[in-house]
């Protein structure tokens, strides 16, 4: 039998020889028990989404890093990973001069100092067009505000919303983002003004996860057996 970690969830697969089908399973239930340490796993749960997310934007992130085990992961970063080896950055692969950099955070409230050193610890900042943290416990609002120190756009998650990639649950509908040409030649075809479309706030956690801004325009396409086939169009306000 083999255990696989996906998205939190435990996925068993059995081989035919392992046991059949009205056979009671003994003994097997203490290898569902996972030995590592709650920490270790919602590093990589959430690494693993943002790896999934920053690839969702279009920018280039290798397949083996997204693949990464958790049992790989755990010999790689120990039990009690380092925050600053966790970091990564990713450049665009349509626009290479677009490069987004995603930092961890402790697990102590994040103060302004914590911002300056993060701001002092940035090599090549000028090549950088995007930061992503993830922080596992509040933020204080002056912190908040001293993000304006970067000259680039900064988006803020909290670890537990990357613990499971919403856009991969099943019964979430499907979202495309629109380029701005595409989005032009929706408004014409239908003779609507933007202010016309239904609305799309940027706190919206589908909004969060690509980054979107103000005025663009997301595809929504829902296929279920309930809904059946429906697209709807909305715009991030």
């Amino acid at each position: 039998m083999e255990i696989e970690q996906e998205n939190g969830n435990l996925h068993h697969h059995y081989n035919h020889h392992d046991v059949n089908e009205n056979e009671t399973v003994n003994g097997c239930l203490s290898s569902f028990i996972d030995d590592g340490s709650i920490e270790s796993h919602r590093y990589y749960l959430s690494r693993r989404t943002a790896l999934e997310m920053l690839k969702d934007r279009g920018y280039s992130v290798p397949p083996s890093e997204i693949e990464i085990s958790l049992s790989e992961f755990r010999v790689i970063h120990g039990q009690n990973p380092d925050v600053d080896r966790l970091r990564f950055s990713a450049t665009h692969h349509s626009d290479p001069s677009k490069r987004i950099l995603v930092i961890f955070c402790g697990p102590g409230v994040v103060k302004v100092n914590v911002i300056r050193n993060i701001a002092g610890q940035i090599v090549n900042r000028e090549t950088l067009t995007g930061l992503i943290l993830i922080v596992q416990n509040q933020i204080t609002a002056q912190a908040l505000k001293s993000v304006k120190i970067f000259s680039f756009k900064v988006e803020i998650f909290q670890i537990t919303d990357l613990l499971v990639n919403i856009t991969k649950h099943v019964l979430k509908p499907q979202h495309e983002v629109l380029t701005e040409q595409e989005k032009q030649n929706l408004l014409k075809k239908y003779s609507l003004e933007e202010k016309q479309l239904p609305r799309m706030l940027q706190t919206d956690a589908i909004s969060k996860y690509y980054g979107l801004e103000r005025g663009q325009v997301v595809k929504v396409t829902y296929n279920g057996e309930v809904t059946q086939l429906h697209v709807t169009y909305r715009c991030v306000w």
